[in-house]
Order: C-alpha cells, then sequence, then structure tokens
C-alpha cells in the first residue's frame, strides 16, 4: 500500500472514500465538519440516528453520500477531544484501515487538517500496522477476501514536515514487519539456519552481523545451549548483531538477547499434541531482537547497540536431550535438565554470558516465549517484567505506557533462588513446583547475569494473538517489543 500525505483540501475532492474524526460528546473534527456542510448535515444526522458515541475506535459508514465524489465516509470516533494527540490519530487510521480494507476502495484519504504534523506522521505510522498482512502461503483467496485498499493519502496542512517526521517512523515498522515475517513463518521454512540467513542480509542497513555455528559454539562450551538442539537435524546458531551508531564507537553497547526456538516439541518430555503448531513462534523473543536491530539501523539511531539470538531446534530423536542429563554451560555452571520442556532457559543461559562477557554492556535485556505461567498470571496483553535494577526497570515500563505495549513488574524474591538448587550440579532447570513457574524461571537464568544490570521479559502471552484486539496488529504475530525497546534506547540511551 502506498502511503503518502497531501495539502489540506476538501472532502469533496476525495475519490474512493475518506475517514474523519468525531470525538465523544458530538465533537467534530475539522475534516468532520467539512464533510457535514458538503453533505447538508448527514454526519450529525446518522449519529443522532445510531450509537455513535465518539469512543475511541467506534465507526459509523456512511454509503453514497450527497454532495461528494466518495463512494463512502467513515467516521471514527477518537475519543474524549478536541485535541488529536499523536495516539489519537494512530488509532484513527488503523481503525479506518481496518473497518475500509475490503470495502472495494482503492483510495483512501484520512482527514486531519487540523492535526499537527507529529501526529500525521502518527497516523501514517498506524495504517502501515493495520495493513499488515502475511499472506505469501495462501494461494486461493478470492478478491473478497483481499485488500483493496492500493493507497492511502492522509491529508493534513504541511505535508513536508510530516513525511519528515514519518522518516524514523518508518524504520520502525520496517522492524516491526520484519519481527512478524520470522515469527509467522512455518517451521519447515524458518529454522535456525535459515533464520541468522535472513538476519545476515540486515547487513545492508549498516548492521555488523556474525554468525557461529555449532563447531564454534563447542569450542567455546556451550553446553545449555549445544543440547537443547542436540536432537535435531537442523545446526543450532548463535547470531551477533551489532550496531554501532554512536559518537564513539568503542562506547559500551545497550544489549539485547532473544531466545530463538524456532520449533519446540518439548523434546523428551513431549508437549501435548493439540496446540503444538503453535510453536513455531517459540523464536518470538529473538524475532523481536532482530527487528529491534533493524529498527535502530533504519533510523541510524545515535546508540551502540547489540542484539544475540540464541537459534535452536527442540526435536524429541535418539540423540535429544534427555530429563535427568547434566549439562556444563558456557558460565562453567552446571545444570540438572529436569525436563527438556524448559529448554529456552537453557538457550539464555549461554547466550546472556556470553554477551556480558563478550562486550561488557551497559545493561541486558532478554525476551523470550519462556512460561506458559506468565499467560496465567497476566493473560495476553502484559509480558512480565523481572529486573536486577530499578532505575531500568522504571525506564522500561515508562516506555511501555507511551507505547502501549504492556508490562506488569513481577517480583525476583531471594527465597524463591533455592526452589531451583540441584541436588546434583549447581542448578536445577525447573523447581519441581506448580507455583511460581514464571519467577523461578526468571530466578534461573539471574544465575547467568553477573552482576550486569538486567531485564527479563517474559514475552510468551504477547507475541502471538489469535484473536487480536488491537487495530494495528492483525491475527497472529503482533512484533511486541520493538517498539516498546525502541522507545527506551531513543528516551535515554542516544547521543
Amino acid at each position: 500500500m502506498k502511503i503518502e500525505f497531501i495539502p489540506a483540501v476538501g472532502v469533496s475532492e476525495a475519490p474512493d472514500a475518506l475517514a474523519v474524526l468525531v470525538f465523544e460528546e458530538g465533537v467534530l473534527s475539522a475534516g468532520a465538519e467539512d464533510l457535514d456542510r458538503a453533505t447538508g448535515g448527514a454526519v450529525r444526522r446518522a449519529i443522532a440516528a445510531s450509537r455513535f458515541t465518539g469512543k475511541s475506535g467506534q465507526t459509523l459508514d456512511l454509503l453514497a453520500p450527497n454532495a461528494i465524489k466518495a463512494g463512502r465516509a467513515l467516521i471514527v470516533g477518537g475519543g474524549p477531544g478536541p485535541e488529536i494527540a499523536a495516539e489519537t490519530a494512530e488509532s484513527f487510521a488503523a481503525h479506518a484501515y481496518q473497518a475500509l480494507k475490503l470495502s472495494g476502495a482503492e483510495h483512501l484519504w484520512l482527514m486531519l487538517a487540523g492535526a499537527a504534523p507529529d501526529a500525521v506522521a502518527q497516523a501514517a505510522f498506524g495504517a502501515r500496522l493495520a495493513a499488515y498482512r502475511f499472506d505469501r502461503y495462501r494461494t486461493k483467496d478470492g478478491e473478497d477476501k483481499k485488500p483493496s485498499i492500493q493507497r492511502l493519502s492522509v491529508v493534513c496542512v504541511d505535508p513536508k514536515a510530516a513525511k519528515k517526521l514519518a522518516a524514523p517512523l518508518g524504520g520502525i515498522a520496517d522492524g516491526i514487519e520484519f519481527t512478524r515475517d520470522l515469527v509467522s513463518e512455518p517451521p519447515n521454512v524458518l529454522y535456525p539456519e535459515e533464520f541468522a540467513r535472513r538476519v545476515k542480509k540486515l547487513e545492508k542497513l549498516g548492521l555488523e552481523v556474525e554468525i557461529l555455528g555449532e563447531k564454534e559454539m563447542k569450542k567455546l562450551g556451550m553446553g545449555a545451549l549445544l543440547g537443547v538442539g542436540q536432537g535435531s537435524e537442523r545446526e543450532t546458531q548463535l547470531v551477533v548483531v551489532q550496531w554501532k551508531g554512536a559518537k564513539d564507537k568503542d562506547a559500551a553497547p545497550v544489549a539485547f538477547v532473544g531466545k530463538g526456538v524456532t520449533f519446540d516439541t518439548g523434546g523428551i518430555s513431549l508437549k501435548p499434541a493439540e496446540g503444538m503448531e503453535d510453536m513455531k513462534w517459540d523464536m518470538g523473543g529473538a524475532g523481536a531482537v532482530a527487528g529491534l536491530m533493524c529498527a535502530l539501523a533504519s533510523r541510524k539511531a545515535k546508540v551502540n547497540a547489540v542484539g544475540i539470538l540464541g537459534l535452536v531446534e527442540n526435536m524429541p530423536d535418539g540423540a535429544a536431550q534427555r530429563p535427568g542429563d547434566i549439562v556444563t554451560s558456557y558460565s562453567g555452571q552446571t545444570i540438572e535438565v529436569l525436563n527438556t520442556d524448559a529448554e529456552g532457559r537453557l538457550v539464555l543461559a549461554d547466550a546472556l554470558w556470553y554477551c556480558q562477557e563478550r562486550f561488557k554492556p551497559q545493561f541486558m535485556i532478554d525476551l523470550a516465549t519462556l512460561t506458559g505461567a506468565i499467560i496465567v498470571a497476566l493473560g495476553n496483553d502484559f509480558a512480565g517484567l523481572y529486573a536486577n535494577d530499578e532505575a531500568l526497570a522504571e525506564k522500561l515500563l515508562a516506555a511501555s505506557k507511551a507505547e502501549k505495549e504492556g508490562l506488569w513488574r513481577m517480583p525476583l524474591p531471594a527465597a524463591y533462588d533455592k526452589l531451583i538448587d540441584s541436588m546434583a550440579a549447581d542448578v536445577k532447570n525447573i523447581s519441581g513446583g506448580r507455583g511460581g513457574g514464571s519467577i523461578t524461571a526468571a530466578m534461573f537464568l539471574q544465575r547467568f547475569t553477573n552482576g550486569v544490570p538486567w531485564v527479563h521479559l517474559d514475552i510468551a502471552g504477547t507475541a502471538w494473538r489469535k484473536p487480536s484486539v488491537a487495530p494495528t496488529s492483525p491475527d497472529g504475530a503482533t512484533g511486541y517489543g520493538v517498539r516498546l525497546l525502541n522507545r527506551l534506547v531513543a528516551d535515554n540511551y542516544e547521543d
């Protein structure tokens, strides 16, 4: 879909379809006022004859309105008004696209003449995210199932300023779409080596991408990570992505570590068959880190950043890791593997230690679809946040509020640490009890952070949504984490 910014003109010039904002208590935006005048009061009459209240996201369709060329006009609720904030504009654009994408209209105008350039740019961002569709394997869709909108024009007072402000948002959208594509791919297509190849292609953006195979990891002693993949025919990979955008290229980077289990059967501790197909998105953490690095490079962020992706497939063949095995991690700590379906923490154990040892980062944030327990605790609207550093946790919570990617602070009680002590090794990979499963998983990870400021984000409930509840995120992969972490970096760590 082509997105453009055009000078403010009257609604009578709109070609196929147009959308306007109406706020609560019947307050009309400038575009809605123009539409109401042009159609002899049709907007106010339609609102009076319906249950439309102006609540954010509500829509009301006017078909073939008199006196204008467009075949349909969409009224979209903006919530409390009358100011058009950036968040309001994003929601407006996303809801308008979702309401009209299958309408048959090919050219949609968003009437935002009363909005500031930053809000106009945010509207374009919202429309682009809403238009995402993973359809490369759908060969028989009829025309009625394909989006009809090919061109979207944002009507505004200052197109030049809006376009300039939209450029970095376009880079963030690139990263979100890259993550969504990775998470959406089937596991026979996206396995560790293919994942690594796709990330390698991001070097065209100025990123440095290094890929470690099993030979290199064995030499380093990454027994925890390698143990997860020993039952798979696919080779395990560790991908290191660097962006050097700070003035001082040698300054300590910010670091992000992602769990990338491209398919998780549970290994010998086999998962139930029902729902196992969803385990293609068990690489959502690595997908988010890859998308974040894409976004930072695309918008030329003034920061040094590193992304570490632990990529592995967890399969149950004759060579697979067994419950009861003891492995030696890269840190030297030994791990008793009591459940091979608690594999993500083994991947992260080696990746976190490698990250802090090699790069000496300012902090480390790991993202992982780690536990079903976090979904039981928080549902699908919040990721769990565990932190050993209060300042970093507060910065993330502020970024979460700004970007509307939900986070909920979870505890790291010292008393729970003993629950993962092993009789036979330094640590065991599960506590053995049913309670606090997400907490004890985080306690396990904390043992491999070596005192570096660290946050663990358990995104099991937020990486994939079906059905989706957000207009900017169609059903399936959400790209959760890219906006959140980009905001963290932009607000706190750039030169």
